[in-house]
């Protein structure tokens, strides 16, 4: 191919062909790398000028252009003939001083090819392909995620999994996922992708398996992963927890914000005489009305200035922050008059009435995560669905009973007149929770205003549809402890763009832990044990071992396939000094696909140590990839698994919009390369398409289209030297 065939390159595939004595003889690769040509004098008896037969021009065979499908046939000719397929396993035979490792980020085995497999893996082979000329021995394995909830709802389709058991789910997963490798793994080569394709790494296979599980167990021993009931993200489309990797933010999410009352029955004691809070009630605003019913606490900014006001239009006394009161007041359309002012810390020992639950009565409590942005400046507290609300919780020693279902509706708990109800969605004949939660409001005389409100929220990345907090068991890593070492070991690492650094330092900052949990059947299993009476775990050094070998000599359906006793034998048990197996049963979760992913260092890395000289992908690999395969080799070695990290932008259209099938935007790598059915859609072989990745700023967006195709053509029919008859 034609940036193959730079001078520089060629002469190593001549020396390859004599070193293995096979057809790449001089002669025959000169051809193709060198542009072989002769020098003739002009045709005797021209007569278009008269100094024609003083210049000496070269003639050549081969043609100015070619396209169509002797461009085609040309492009694979040139592959089988110089040996394209045999050059990876050539210079890993030859003697070097140094290696060189670009360790290949896993790609989704759930669909065709696109053009961003395409920048990053041609990337990665230029790269490569220089770093070969330098002289070193290149190592690069390419490698495909194979599990995880995409893969197992597009294997899915339309059945029911209730009417499946996981390892009938798992064969038609593993199924779909291996046929979407082989299409990938056809086109990457077809690229030109110089490879080690007969040893490729797949997340499915049990010896990785077994590896990544050495990395839990390690982990684990070191107590770095652990098993908790706290708040998380959770999916009612798909089920179960997610990771903030597995989130996608909606900016244009609406939710209906509501503003309401909680009725201050306790004044707090620091007040004394100066305000008057007879008949007073707490204003609080959320912008998710289905978590009031959970409410456990209203918080308040201990240093923030707050005011007692009473409403022109009404008798009603409110409590809000102080600097919130003129935007409410135009929200409202009614003055507020400001009858009192205390300070934050003084709402310390305050209590006030729950506006749904009756005999419930709820604390004023103070809060950093409360602030003035929008909102009352006091804030409704339900520790089952935030974060923040969890981290009060925790602090004070507050319930985190949890009213929502797996389903995320709302079950018993929350009362007859809600049970049931979908909290993201339409429920019942009631109409949505939201309508019916407004009403009660309403009809308490709880609710001040509502509002639309467009914002910023989290939809699971595959089913686009929004995600809740719920508490759930769910197993974690502690990322908080593993911070401070991730971010020194950092330091360490060479970053391309250095900008990105920054924002994996952020990302870093904002992750307390990581839920590597997940409630589906494709996947690795977290190999752990329930008691059935008490419900504690069995999981230590042991049972992890054993389970390890198991995966690594059987693949992980052996935990469904093989009886109990077989995972958990006589030896373990007493080992872990356990009661009998017939108390035990096996878990059902599996791992986190970014947890799958992220031990790829090491399964794959051995030869070189577990360290990687380059990880090279796009910018989304920040939150994901770049991070967990930071976060684990840190845990396990106290380093990271790469020396640089090079982030390239996103493909996108040709004016810079985003690609999508509506538009009509989409580059189909295929039909770039061999032409498509429609007319107007010429073939531009693999050649153009390795020049467009060449020759574009890889650290901004890159655009592609005609214009940008039909330029990387014609920068090629410039170079004709190149190009054998």
């Amino acid at each position: 191919m034609l940036l193959h065939h730079l001078s520089a390159l060629g002469r190593t595939l001549v020396s390859y062909g004599h070193s293995r004595g096979s057809r790449l003889g001089f002669r025959g690769c000169r051809a193709f790398c060198t542009g072989e040509s002769r020098v003739y004098p002009a045709e005797v008896g021209s007569t278009q000028s008269l100094y024609r037969d003083t210049v000496l021009l070269p003639r050549t065979d081969f043609p100015m252009k070619v396209t169509g499908q002797k461009l085609l046939d040309q492009e694979v000719d040139i592959q089988k003939k110089c040996g394209f397929a045999d050059l990876y396993a050539w210079q890993r035979k030859r003697k070097a001083k140094k290696e060189f490792c670009v360790h290949d980020g896993p790609p989704y085995a759930n669909g065709d090819p696109h053009v961003g497999h395409a920048l990053n893996k041609i990337l990665k082979d230029i790269r490569n392909r220089f770093e070969m000329l330098r002289g070193r021995r290149v190592h690069y394995v390419p490698g495909w995620d194979c599990h995880g909830l995409p893969i197992e709802l597009k294997a899915l389709g339309e059945i029911k999994t209730s009417s499946l058991t996981p390892l009938q789910i798992r064969q038609k997963a593993r199924a779909f996922a291996e046929e979407a490798i082989a299409r990938q793994k056809a086109a990457f080569q077809r690229w030109g992708v110089m490879a080690d394709w007969d040893n490729c790494y797949y997340t499915h296979h049990g010896v990785y398996e077994a590896a990544q599980l050495q990395v839990f167990q390690e982990m684990h021993s070191k107590g770095f992963i652990y098993q908790d009931h706290k708040p998380v993200f959770w999916s009612p489309s798909s089920r179960t927890a997610l990771a903030e990797a597995e989130l996608e933010y909606n900016a244009h999410h609406v939710s209906r914000a509501i503003y309401a009352t909680f009725p201050l029955t306790t004044a707090p004691p620091n007040i004394g005489s100066d305000v008057d809070l007879d008949g007073v009630s707490v204003l609080v605003w959320t912008t998710q009305p289905w978590t009031i019913p959970a409410n456990q606490a209203v918080c308040y900014m201990p240093k923030a200035q707050y005011s007692v006001v009473k409403r022109a239009d009404s008798a009603q006394k409110l409590l809000l922050a102080t600097e919130r009161t003129a935007s409410l007041s135009s929200l409202l359309g009614t003055e507020l008059e400001t009858v009192g002012t205390l300070t934050g810390s003084q709402l310390e020992g305050g209590i006030c009435r729950h506006p749904l639950v009756p005999d419930s009565f709820v604390p004023l409590l103070p809060a950093n995560h409360v602030t003035m942005v929008k909102g009352t400046g006091l804030v409704h507290t339900a520790p089952a669905h935030g974060m923040d609300d969890y981290s009060v919780a925790s602090n004070f020693n507050l319930s985190v009973e949890c009213l929502v279902d797996e389903d995320g509706r709302f079950t018993e708990l929350a009362g007859a007149e809600l049970q049931d109800l979908a909290v993201m969605s339409e429920g019942t004949d009631k109409g949505t929770s939201y309508t019916y939660l407004i009403s009660m409001l309403r009809d308490c005389g709880a609710l001040v205003k509502e509002e639309p409100c467009v914002h910023s929220y989290p939809y699971d990345w595959r089913t686009k549809q929004p995600v809740i907090i719920r508490p759930s068991r769910q197993w974690f890593i502690n990322t908080a402890s593993l911070k401070d070492k991730a971010k020194e070991a950092l330091q360490k690492v060479h970053v391309l763009p250095e900008s990105a650094r920054g924002s994996l330092l952020a990302m870093l900052d904002r992750r307390t832990y990581w839920c590597i949990s997940r409630q589906r059947s494709w996947g690795v299993p977290i190999p752990v044990f329930y008691h059935k009476e008490t419900g504690k775990a069995l999981i230590n050094k042991y049972t992890m071992s054993h389970i390890s070998h198991l995966f690594k000599a059987k693949g992980s359906d052996c935990w469904w396939e093989l009886p109990l006793e077989a995972l958990l034998p006589e030896e373990v048990l007493q080992k872990s000094k356990a009661g009998p197996v017939a108390d035990y049963i096996r878990g059902d979760d599996v791992l986190d696909i970014w947890f799958d992913s992220g031990t790829s260092w090491a399964a794959v890395l051995e030869e070189t140590n577990f360290m990687a000289d380059a990880y090279v992908e796009g910018k989304d690999q920040i939150g994901g990839w770049f991070q967990s395969s930071l976060l684990t080799s840190v845990a396990v070695r106290n380093k990271a698994p790469y020396r640089s990290l090079v982030v390239h932008g996103f493909v996108v259209g040709e004016k810079g919009e985003k690609m999508s099938k509506s538009v009509g935007n989409v580059v189909d790598p295929e039909v770039l390369i061999n032409g498509g059915k429609e007319p107007g859609m010429a073939a531009y072989g693999a050649d153009v398409l390795r020049w467009w990745a060449a020759e574009s700023n890889m650290f901004s967006e890159i655009h592609i289209g005609a214009n940008v195709l039909n330029s990387a053509r014609d920068s090629i029919n410039k170079v004709p030297v190149h190009r054998p008859h």
